[in-house]
């Protein structure tokens, strides 16, 4: 087992190399452009993935890292300090001067629109916009009972501390919807029953990238298959999953958030 990460490891870092090879070579022959930078803000388990690949789509984006969960966070020269395990802590200050260096070095430039997804900026936006400019964001919520599942299945959380993270997630989307200028805001439930609706507000937020194509199949991680899917909402299979207890426990914190929950369209789900 350890072999084969060393492996991985050593196969993601000489992917990383070629990534920065690639673009020096291709200033030489192809204007950078004057860029605007596009943020995803969502929380972890909510759709993030598939909406950078949706975005992805566009011949006018680039992505900072097209690998995996394609978070701009686990570039080699930032995943040193922003994937840690205090990266949910909002007093930790990053050097947002260096990421950004950084991030220039694997975006590609003669692109007009540079996306970036790490999931915990959506409590640090105050400091991103004190360092990008010509900056937008789309800003994204799911069901919070469907990321609660996410949460508890893929970090063996209890469904009290998933359902706390939840709430807290909600809150920092809620002042980003209501301090930001440039944000667009939709629901995954919208964009995955109303793929034609939401398109059309995010070209209208970004005329750039009228060529997206959310007919393709994804490879967006989700719990049913490794295979690329079209895109389509699996709340439903997902809140199933959750137990009569858990249900109870997770009730327990969301009765005292009521109005947070009905902000953003979502209400109790009772347990049978």
């Amino acid at each position: 087992m350890q072999q084969k990460n060393i492996f991985h490891e050593k196969k993601r870092m000489l992917y990383y190399l070629l990534i920065r090879q690639k673009l020096i070579v291709k200033y030489l022959f192809v204007k950078k452009k004057q860029e605007k930078f596009l943020f995803i803000l969502s929380p972890p388990y909510c759709g993030s993935t598939l909406l950078n690949q949706l975005l992805s789509t566009s011949n006018n984006i680039s992505c900072n890292n097209n690998l995996g969960t394609r978070e701009g966070q686990l570039i080699p020269g930032v995943r040193e300090f922003m994937f840690q395990k205090n990266r949910w802590d909002k007093n930790v200050k990053y050097p947002w001067k260096k990421i950004k260096t950084i991030w220039m070095k694997y975006w590609d430039q003669t692109k007009p629109i540079l996306l970036d997804k790490s999931i915990p900026n959506i409590m640090r936006v105050k400091e991103i916009k004190e360092e990008f400019n010509n900056i937008y964001f789309i800003c994204m919520v799911r069901n919070p009972y469907a990321q609660i599942e996410g949460i508890i299945r893929r970090n063996d959380s209890t469904a009290e501390d998933a359902a706390r993270f939840a709430i807290n997630c909600l809150e920092y989307q809620k002042k980003n919807i209501e301090r930001e200028e440039s944000l667009l805001f939709f629901s995954y439930e919208q964009l995955c029953e109303d793929k034609e609706a939401t398109i059309n507000k995010i070209t209208k937020f970004l005329p750039e990238i009228n060529d997206l194509n959310a007919n393709t199949l994804f490879k967006a991680h989700n719990f049913k298959t490794k295979k690329r899917m079209a895109i389509t909402n699996l709340n439903k299979e997902k809140i199933d999953k959750l137990s009569n207890k858990q249900l109870d426990v997770i009730n327990s914190i969301f009765n005292k958030n009521i109005e947070l929950l009905e902000y953003f369209n979502y209400s109790i789900i009772e347990s049978n």
